[in-house]
């Protein structure tokens, strides 16, 4: 029926079809039912690792690549099961509470089962595309009614390219709307076979400054907004901007008169903005993770500083949004 041509096409297509299917990523969410990450109702799968280090970050558990151990201390009763359980003798009891040593730590997870009183988790899960793909179709209804879709966020998306990818194309195979929550810190190859699968982009600007983007985020911002660029003029993908106002690293009017000249000058002032406030619902999650919390001194801006933000972007033709 199909000659020996087609047959041959039949299986390599199979084969590819069945190596996209298994890749494997790491995720440390997914939430469904948002309705701040693009249009409708949306599923937000949020994966693992980020190039930056913000030290705002809101989500310190999505800096690493690795699963971590989350550790509420007000849980622990001191029983020391969980010293027990940990083969790398990571753990001892002190001034009875329990304390982990990460440098030996292993994420093996043999003492998060034996915690009996829920102190302990893991962050973080291996998953495949088709695993992925079969918890997100599984709200398939509240897309089709409320035209919602899926949202990959992070972390940074682009830094897992081919688990994304594989996501988002099975997302799009199945008639599901699709958005990328970007940094834009990426090759420009990367970014554009990730892109492919996109339906609309949800671009993070942090700071115009390369210097000072580079000082509080690790890394210059010059990749950033070139990809910013390309995405816009290149592949013409619908885009949002998302700037979250920051006391004392982005909040002062001459870098939110940058920001809103290079939307609206390099992008288009069709592109909206959406003005996003920092918050401190984030600050729990540095302890639990045994590190130093670094958003301590940053306070939450206050209703003037975001009203005089949005009247310097709205003067440059911009429409903004509050919110998500």
């Amino acid at each position: 029926m199909y000659g020996e041509a087609g047959i041959l096409l039949l299986v390599r297509n199979r084969e590819y079809y069945e190596q996209e299917r298994l890749i494997e990523g790491i995720i440390f969410n997914i939430q469904g039912y948002c309705i701040h990450d693009g249009p409708g109702i949306r599923t937000t799968v949020f994966l693992k690792g980020c190039p930056l280090s913000c030290i705002w970050c809101q989500n310190p558990e999505s800096h690493s690549f690795h699963p971590e151990l989350l550790f509420s201390e007000e849980k622990c009763t001191g029983c020391g099961k969980c010293v027990q359980a940990c083969p790398e003798k990571a753990i001892r009891l002190q001034e009875k509470t329990s304390q982990t040593d990460r440098r030996l730590c292993k994420s093996a997870g043999l003492c998060i089962d034996a915690c009996p009183n829920e102190a302990r988790a893991a962050m973080g899960r291996r998953a495949t595309v088709d695993e992925v793909f079969k918890e997100i179709a599984a709200d398939a209804l509240f897309y089709k009614e409320s035209g919602g879709g899926v949202t990959l966020s992070g972390g940074e998306p682009l830094a897992q390219p081919g688990f994304a990818a594989g996501i988002l194309k099975k997302c799009r195979s199945a008639g599901f709307h699709t958005a990328l929550d970007t940094c834009g810190y990426a090759s420009w190859a990367t970014a554009r076979e990730v892109l492919s699968h996109v339906n609309l982009v949800l671009f993070d600007f942090k700071h115009m400054n390369p210097e000072i983007h580079e000082k509080y985020t690790g890394v210059p911002n010059e990749l950033i907004l070139q990809n910013a660029e390309k995405i816009h003029q290149e592949m013409s993908i619908p885009m949002q901007a998302r700037v979250t106002l920051v006391p004392g690293f982005n909040d002062c009017a001459e870098n939110i008169r940058a920001t809103a000249g290079f939307i609206a000058e390099k992008l288009s002032n069709a592109v909206p903005v959406h003005l996003l406030s920092y918050h401190r619902l984030g600050e729990a999650k540095w302890e639990r993770l045994d590190r130093k919390n670094e958003t301590a001194a940053i306070e939450v801006p206050g209703e003037r500083q975001l009203a005089e933000c949005r009247r310097i972007f709205e003067s440059f033709g911009l429409t903004v949004i509050m919110g998500g």
